[in-house]
């Protein structure tokens, strides 16, 4: 995934648990998207992701239905 302004920003919440570090995320504009962990997200697993959590989300601008998680809120 590209970086820069090849991707823009936006908050949503875990809705369901794909498999290969991978979660359907309900944005709150009422959007859905495919996104990934990112980093060391993946590495270690010290950040866990569960359904209902909320997180930032960098989406693609060449396919909006895929995106990246950068932060989990507490």
């Amino acid at each position: 995934m590209a970086s820069g302004d090849d991707t823009f920003k936006a908050q949503g919440t875990i809705a369901k648990t794909l498999p290969n570090a991978t979660f359907l995320v309900k944005l709150d504009s009422g959007h859905e998207v495919v996104a990934r962990a990112s980093g060391k997200m993946r590495r270690g697993r010290l950040i866990r992701i569960i359904p209902g959590d909320r997180v930032d989300v960098e989406i693609s601008a060449y396919d909006p239905s895929r995106g990246r998680i950068t932060w989990r809120y507490r």
